[in-house]
């Protein structure tokens, strides 16, 4: 089994079989979660498709299995249905875990952060289509769901994505390198603004941010009218 395969697989194991917790009951959310994975994850696969052909981002054959839908490896395609499963599973397990939760003021903060940051780098690095893209596209989704829907939860999404940045790092930094010779996902220099987190791109905090946050859009959304 490829190395990537192996991520994948680690990723998603202990968020699945916790999912039967009897606190958290996270599979009586399945009917909701499913499909705003699935919505998200047909976007996030063309984009990858497009970057991938135009050669900004590709991937090291070493480890990943050789089979391929388009120009997308297996695991590439599993990443957007597998990581987003373990950052809701995080999302629940937060708000049960933790009913007195204080976070709104976080959420505003990270409103204004999130919002500001996206739309500087993403003007300054115009050219950089990975750092434009990433960036840009978080702002826009943040000043329509939290300054202009005002949803109810991005205190609680802000509290999520940082308690999930130590899974992330992990994952992100094996996918970029970390610990291989050669990095599983390689990124053109020609595209991104340059500074790392260890091995991660930058522009992989916008990135994972603009996938999660529309899928607890929906998820919630469709939590209100299912459940």
């Amino acid at each position: 089994m490829s190395l990537y395969l192996w991520v994948i697989l680690g990723t998603v194991t202990g968020p699945f079989f916790l999912s039967f917790d009897k606190k958290v009951h996270f599979y009586t959310y399945w009917k909701a979660l499913f499909p705003a994975i699935l919505i998200v994850a047909l976007a996030f696969i063309s984009w990858d498709q497009l970057f991938t052909q135009a050669g900004i981002w590709g991937f090291n054959g070493t480890y990943i299995t050789g089979i391929f839908l388009g120009d997308l490896p297996l695991e590439e395609v599993l990443f957007f249905l597998v990581v987003p499963y373990a950052c809701v599973f995080i999302y629940e397990v937060l708000k049960a875990y933790f009913p007195q939760r204080k976070v709104h003021k976080l959420g505003h903060f990270f409103a204004f952060a999130f919002t500001f940051a996206g739309f500087l780098f993403g003007i300054l690095n115009m050219d950089n289509w990975y750092t434009a893209s990433a960036c840009i596209i978080t702002s826009i989704l943040t000043v329509g769901i939290y300054f202009i829907q005002r949803v109810s939860w991005y205190g609680d999404f802000a509290f999520t994505y940082l308690v999930a940045i130590i899974p992330f790092l992990i994952v992100n930094g094996i996918l970029t390198g970390a610990v291989t010779d050669e990095p599983i996902v390689w990124y053109s220099p020609d595209h991104i603004m340059g500074p790392r987190i260890v091995t991660i791109p930058v522009e992989d905090l916008f990135y994972n941010y603009a996938m999660l946050l529309p899928i607890i859009w929906i998820y919630e959304r469709l939590k209100t009218k299912m459940l």
